[in-house]
């Protein structure tokens, strides 16, 4: 099996980075295609990737076609890729809102999946929604997740609603989470601790809660209820959100990245 990534920019780069560490490639170097000369000489310099610096150079070896560049590039990039694809060949969208007809139609092939990855795969604790045409086999399903399980988890979801559902939780949800560590770094800086105090109080505490919430069944209700006690502080803490409806603004906030998803599959 032979994969190339198109664009290597920080999702499509971590992306080739987890393939080309995994055993699934069968020893075979992932290929890498981007535009940007700077980028070239920095893919080269890495020493994990067959670099290509044109594009029908690498597209008709691949397999598996991971297409990770902006949606707004999309269009331009399918023209090119088109006279060099092929019916066997997976395309594996990495691209927010890009549905899969379009890339069918732009690329005139059947065979595609459609992902929604979040930036935690930089890290190895990503998890990308995915879900496939119907001409791709369950053996080649499992192929690409297989893949995809190189930054993290993987879940399969039933259709493209989903996909877009899941960029207003776990695509655009890590931004909520920098966002409330912003207001608590703030907050701290504020009562008087050091730029360092403060960064090591919130991060400790965002990394011990999701430890804690992974290695048990409790729901976030049930961990509330054990860290607050009638008439203390995080009581206090709590009632003052519900007070300002800071759990319904934060749903708000997912469903306006979802319709925004949906939005950009309708301009395509």
């Amino acid at each position: 099996m032979k994969v190339l990534v198109i664009g290597a920019g920080n999702m499509g780069l971590t992306y080739a980075e987890g393939m080309a560490s995994s055993t699934y490639l069968n020893r075979r170097k992932l290929m890498v295609f981007d535009v940007s000369p700077d980028k070239i000489i920095s893919l080269k310099e890495m020493g994990m990737f067959d670099v290509y610096e044109k594009m029908e150079d690498a597209l008709p070896q691949a397999d598996v076609v991971f297409i990770a560049v902006k949606p707004y590039h999309s269009e331009e990039l399918f023209e090119k890729m088109k006279p060099m694809m092929n019916e066997e060949q997976i395309a594996v969208s990495l691209m927010a809102g890009v549905t899969i007809e379009t890339i069918q139609q732009g690329l005139g092939i059947k065979k595609v999946v459609r992902t929604m990855p979040n930036l935690p795969a930089q890290v190895g604790k990503g998890v990308t929604s995915y879900t496939e045409s119907e001409e791709v086999s369950r053996v080649e399903l499992l192929m690409i997740r297989n893949l995809l399980d190189t930054t993290g988890e993987s879940i399969h979801v039933k259709n493209q609603n989903f996909i877009d559902a899941s960029t207003g939780i776990s695509g655009s949800g890590p931004a909520y989470v920098f966002y409330f560590m912003n207001s608590m770094l703030e907050a701290a800086k504020k009562m008087g601790f050091s730029d360092n105090d403060s960064r090591v109080l919130v991060s400790q505490t965002f990394e011990g809660a999701v430890e804690l919430f992974n290695r048990n069944d409790l729901s976030p209700t049930l961990w509330m209820d054990r860290v607050a006690s009638k008439g203390g502080t995080t009581r206090a803490a709590l009632d003052s959100m519900d007070d300002n409806n800071v759990k319904e603004l934060i749903k708000e906030a997912a469903y306006a990245a979802f319709n925004r998803a949906v939005e950009l599959g309708e301009e395509d």
